[in-house]
């Protein structure tokens, strides 16, 4: 007897596909690695064949998954229209959203990815900058939510999540406590630079910035290359660098929370659908490394 193809396991096939890898895919659609895995195993057994080549570094989609994943993408499509109409046809127009570029780059694009699944007549638009400009923006009427990063005794906002925060360098860094700590940072304005800068001079240690951007690429790419350290919220660490928490007498740093602002006022019906989303999504996801959350020796 035929089985009809089920949109669960349609969803963690197209993941995996978009990722090469079942860990990411796993976190993309909300559920564990082992999850994922069996969801495959039962679509395999639907379709008759193997629609991934898994080996020990990577996964293949073969023959049989790329002819399925055309079929895939145009019925998840057509099913998220479908429910979209049928339960928010008013739910459509621009949002505009602010965020500082870690978060825009580690933790909204399979969150955004989701909502725009499910609301294809909403468009979003997302702006990259510190916080407080984000917010000054807002408050200008600029923008219509804004995910931000707040100390933890000066928080407003909706709180979505605590991030520990880290001290990260390259594999290969060696500090010496007769110079001046090389630091790579974002530009003032900057909770997690304040807070960094802060912890450092209340032990006394001397450092200068090597490296001041708004740009996480560029952060990552100068710690990678040896020329300073970085603080990041866990989330945004990379896997390729090191957490370095106590190592070279670095003080401790406290938690950060991340808030989802949303004006008074502002309630249009697709806004308060993106708030919600943003906040239910960033609230539940797990405190990990962008890749792993393995902290490297």
């Amino acid at each position: 007897m035929q089985r009809d193809l089920e949109i669960d396991l349609l969803r963690s096939f197209v993941a995996v596909a978009t990722h090469s890898n079942f860990t990411r895919a796993a976190t993309a659609v909300g559920r564990t690695q082992s999850a994922v895995s069996l969801q495959i195993r039962r679509l395999e057994q639907i379709v008759g064949d193997a629609v991934f080549e898994r080996t020990r570094q990577s996964v293949e989609i073969t023959r049989t998954g790329e002819a399925l994943l055309v079929y895939a993408n145009r019925i998840l499509k057509t099913n998220d229209e479908a429910l979209a109409h049928l339960k928010r046809p008013e739910a459509a127009g621009l949002v505009r959203i602010g965020a500082p570029d870690d978060y825009a780059t580690c933790l909204l694009p399979p969150i955004l990815a989701q909502f725009s699944a499910q609301y294809p007549l909403i468009r979003i638009e997302v702006t990259c900058d510190n916080g407080c400009d984000l917010l000054q923006m807002q408050q200008n009427g600029e923008l219509d939510l804004v995910v931000s990063t707040h100390p933890i005794d000066d928080v407003s906002g909706r709180v979505v999540r605590r991030e520990p925060l880290h001290w990260v360098a390259s594999s290969g860094f060696a500090d010496n406590p007769e110079a001046p700590l090389s630091l790579v940072l974002y530009q003032q304005g900057c909770v997690c630079r304040e807070i960094a800068l802060q912890a450092l001079n209340q032990i006394d240690r001397s450092w200068h910035i090597a490296y001041s951007t708004r740009s996480l690429a560029l952060i990552e790419s100068a710690v990678r290359n040896g020329s300073g350290v970085s603080v990041m919220e866990v989330s945004t660490v990379p896997d390729d660098l090191r957490i370095i928490d106590g190592s070279a007498g670095l003080p401790s740093l406290p938690d950060v929370v991340i808030s989802v602002h949303q004006p008074p006022g502002n309630d249009a019906t697709h806004i308060s659908l993106a708030a919600e989303f943003l906040i239910e999504e960033l609230s539940r996801r797990p405190q990990m490394r962008s890749q792993s959350s393995r902290q490297t020796p």
